[in-house]
């Protein structure tokens, strides 16, 4: 930069909007913007951040999950301990209705399920703590879902799930016409401790 001149830009302060849910250490995550002529800058993620608000903050694995169809339901799926799994969701591509369930007996908010509309447009992610269930609809042909998990990552042998349509939950899915949900997904037993 020449001497005597000013950068126009400031340094960056982003802040990350956590709004807790119903479902105790669910969290709704909105990105600060900084938004001018070309567009919009934002963290989706950041380690101090997640730290501040005392959640885990240890990112290992990043997954995508693209899915071709309206309708698509993945889900409800989970990691038995010891390879539990948090997750932070967000919707790169397209719109999703996503879910998550809480599964752990003791819980204050046991069985309870919490849903969101993330999308591409609204940017918004969804902080799912260790041993709840999650899933989502697609509400759009051509979405991608982008998923950054802790732990071990993805053990094959530790995976677990619910029935996306359980009456234990009672879960309300949008009605999208023709759903699309793998045999797996459709059969898992009733849930029952």
């Amino acid at each position: 930069m020449p001497a005597g001149s000013q950068s126009s830009h400031s340094p960056l302060n982003l802040d990350m909007i956590f709004r807790e849910t119903k479902i105790l250490g669910v969290y709704v995550i909105e990105p600060e913007k900084i938004k001018d002529e070309r567009g919009f800058f934002t963290h989706t993620w950041s380690r101090n951040e997640f730290a501040k608000q005392g959640l885990e903050a240890e990112i290992i694995e990043s997954n995508v999950s693209f899915n071709r169809k309206e309708g698509t339901l993945r889900g409800m799926h989970y990691q038995a301990e010891p390879h539990g799994q948090t997750k932070l969701v967000r919707c790169t591509r397209g719109k999703v209705y996503d879910v998550t369930v809480d599964i752990r007996p003791g819980s204050p908010t046991f069985k309870q399920w919490f849903g969101i509309e993330l999308s591409d447009r609204n940017h918004l992610m969804l902080y799912v703590p260790k041993e709840l269930a999650h899933g989502y609809q697609t509400l759009l042909a051509d979405t991608e879902v982008l998923y950054q998990v802790s732990s071990s990552g993805y053990v094959p042998q530790a995976g677990r799930g619910v029935r996306w349509n359980d009456p234990a939950f009672g879960i309300e899915w949008p009605d999208v016409g023709r759903r699309v949900v793998i045999e797996r997904d459709q059969n898992y037993q009733d849930f029952k401790l």
